[in-house]
């Protein structure tokens, strides 16, 4: 038998997975899933389990029950790609033929002294749940500071707003305005939201450290009783530690078909993978679903065929009622972009996002 190894269950490991279940596997070939938890976390809505809006069950899609899949729950530590094994954090060797390593990503700190010991994170589930325990336990009246004002930054604060009526809510970013990868019109929307509901925004900071109740824009501190960092994100680490090509930001570089050229066996998708669009859980999917197709055209000893990647755009939250996105080029503001990202959420609970 060769077996394909497939390190996370996110949303391209996922994809790869479900692609390739939904067509008749060779009788040689068994899928291994291998995660740290007996579910798929929306990743997405983690801004929301962290702010108190929903519990973590909310938050779970069971993963496939097939004949041919097999789930091994642990944490990888290592993976040793001339010997084709994954090495678990016990140590105990996995052997593989073929391998799909999707463990998406970790927070970025930059460097910056302080960030890993003094603030809170939404990359992982164990972690947005210590980060929700953490903002729940802030006195009425505290004050909370999330570092970035990208998406994540964006949703969590509006969401923390609507659960914490009585919290002092800042984003401090070091751009002109929040939400800066996006047109400078749904920034404003935003700033116009975040005004109306008293989270204020601070633009051009520059975090030179944080500290246990303050964050410090060069030697100015700015009180925090608690920080949740959102400024940025990497590979996790069991890819830093790869010995291969990677670009400016620590993904793998890759061939035409998403696989390492030294390694055409193992191929590295979403937030681990060098692509040409910024990552994303829609990108993630995409590529796990071409790379299901390459395989099954490899295994049919023909020459896979792909078309261009097309990302439907993106959706965020400004808490439960209003919203906003990019809908290819075009900007949406309002009710209308939340009630889709909440199509999008109930579809995905179903394995048809």
């Amino acid at each position: 038998m060769k077996k394909l190894l497939v390190l996370g269950g996110g949303y391209g490991g996922l994809a790869l997975i479900q692609d390739l279940l939904n067509h008749q596997l060779p009788s040689d070939v068994e899928i291994v899933l291998i995660d740290r938890m007996p579910f798929q976390g929306i990743k997405t809505e983690y801004y929301a389990l962290a702010a108190g809006t929903v519990s973590d069950h909310n938050l779970r899609i069971a993963f496939p029950v097939h004949p041919r899949l097999s789930i091994k729950y642990g944490e990888v530590g290592s993976i040793d790609l001339e010997r084709r094994l994954v090495l678990m954090a016990d140590g105990e060797p996995v052997p593989y033929d073929i391998l799909a390593i999707a463990l998406g990503c970790t927070d970025n700190y930059h460097g910056i002294p302080g960030a890993e010991e003094h603030t809170c994170s939404i990359q992982s589930l164990p972690g947005t749940r210590e980060t929700y325990r953490r903002l729940s336990d802030v006195k009425p009246y505290g004050t909370v500071n999330i570092v970035g004002g990208g998406l994540s930054g964006v949703e969590l604060a509006a969401e923390l707003r609507e659960s914490r009526p009585d919290l002092n809510i800042s984003i401090l970013d070091r751009g002109d305005r929040v939400l800066s990868a996006f047109p400078a019109k749904l920034s404003e929307y935003v700033e116009e939201w975040f005004s109306e509901h008293q989270v204020q925004t601070l633009s051009r900071i520059s975090v030179s450290h944080i500290e246990k109740d303050a964050v410090f824009n060069g030697s100015q501190a700015i009180a925090s009783d608690v920080t949740v960092w959102t400024g940025g994100i990497q590979p996790v680490q069991v890819v830093q530690n790869l010995n291969v090509a990677k670009d400016r930001g620590g993904r793998v570089l890759l061939g035409q078909y998403y696989n390492i050229p030294e390694y055409p066996e193992v191929y590295v998708i979403g937030d681990c993978a060098s692509l040409p669009y910024a990552p994303s859980a829609q990108a993630a999917g995409a590529q796990g679903e071409q790379i299901g197709q390459i395989l099954r055209a490899l295994w049919r000893n023909e020459k896979p065929r792909l078309h261009k990647i097309k990302l439907k755009g993106t959706l965020g939250s400004l808490g439960k009622t209003e919203g906003f996105g990019l809908l290819g080029s075009r900007s949406v503001m309002g009710r209308v972009p939340r009630i889709l990202k909440s199509g999008v959420l109930w579809m995905s609970k179903r394995h048809f996002g």
